[in-house]
């Protein structure tokens, strides 16, 4: 297990650099750069705001600093926000965008597994119906389209829950929460009813019906645990999707996370506020994989023998 985790590290150190050295030579490639349309100030300024930013140093300089910043996690100014760095920005905006995250995980973790079992146990009926049609409408519409139309219609015309906003009450988290957990409820739902059909034509099924086990029970006590390993290899990108911020939605709704300054910092063209977060949501998204392949190791105990007779492979 030691030698497995390590490989893992070691993979993730390897993809990081990538992601890092992407970042930097995308960024890089856009003609022209932040202070390009700072068109108020003179060119003795200019230059000297080129030289604190080191953009005036040669590429491959700036390249090597930036990997320094990323190992000491030291991101330094923002280009648009003169009084805040790059830390300060991502330390405010992601608790934000984790609580939004939390909810909207727990939200899509929940009515996902119900809608894919009861979809399962009602195999070609209307209930398995009504389930696949909530989860294709999930997945084939945005998420900032469905939260325009949640500000609409619960909003502007039933006046329930605000249009926007964020820390006055609770009910500001509730309609951008399901806007963020729309798709990955639709894509558990169909892993778990896929999986589900799958499991409940197994042998060891049949054999616990046979023993008199009711069908509600034999359902969540032995196919529900087999039938979510799909589920949970897809939950490592979700986690690192949804606790970051749903970029479109935090802006739509006004809600100062991580994912609005990430939107926010393109359309500056705030280098390192972008390479910042994008670092950021990358580390999670490793991390979170990483986490999902041991815990494979726990749902399903013959994978983690499977893997120490392999390599962990």
């Amino acid at each position: 297990m030691a030698k497995y985790i390590l490989q893992r590290v070691v993979m993730i150190f390897i993809s990081l650099f990538i992601i890092v050295s992407a970042t930097f030579f995308m960024m890089k490639a856009i003609p022209g750069d932040p202070l390009t349309s700072e068109r108020s100030v003179s060119e003795e300024i200019e230059q000297q705001l080129r030289a604190y930013y080191g953009l005036d140093e040669p590429l491959f300089i700036q390249y090597v600093k930036y990997l320094k910043s990323v190992a000491t996690w030291d991101f330094g100014p923002s280009m648009k926000y003169k009084a805040q760095t790059v830390n300060d920005i991502i330390n405010d905006g992601f608790p934000v965008s984790a609580l939004l995250g939390l909810e909207a995980l727990f939200l899509a973790i929940g009515m996902g597994i119900i809608l894919g079992v009861i979809a399962a146990m009602f195999h070609n009926k209307v209930p398995d119906y009504i389930s696949m049609i909530l989860a294709v409408i999930g997945m084939s519409v945005p998420n900032f389209l469905l939260a325009a139309l949640f500000q609409y219609y619960f909003s502007l015309k039933l006046g329930i829950l605000p249009t926007a906003g964020w820390g006055d009450s609770f009910e500001q988290t509730i309609l951008p929460a399901f806007a963020l957990a729309a798709l990955p409820t639709a894509v558990i739902a169909r892993l778990t009813r896929s999986n589900m059909l799958e499991v409940l034509q197994q042998d060891y099924m049949k054999t616990a019906k046979a023993k008199g086990l009711s069908r509600l029970v034999s359902t969540f006590k032995h196919a529900l645990r087999n039938a979510l390993l799909p589920v949970i290899t897809y939950l490592g990108p979700l986690i690192a999707g949804v606790v970051t911020g749903g970029f479109v939605v935090e802006k739509i709704f006004g809600i100062p996370g991580l994912g609005m300054q990430f939107v926010t910092s393109i359309n500056n063209r705030d280098y390192p506020l972008i390479m910042g977060t994008t670092v950021f949501y990358s580390i999670i998204l490793l991390v979170m994989v990483l986490i999902v392949d041991l815990l494979y190791g726990v749902i399903d105990p013959r994978i983690k023998v499977s893997g120490k007779g392999k390599g962990g492979e």
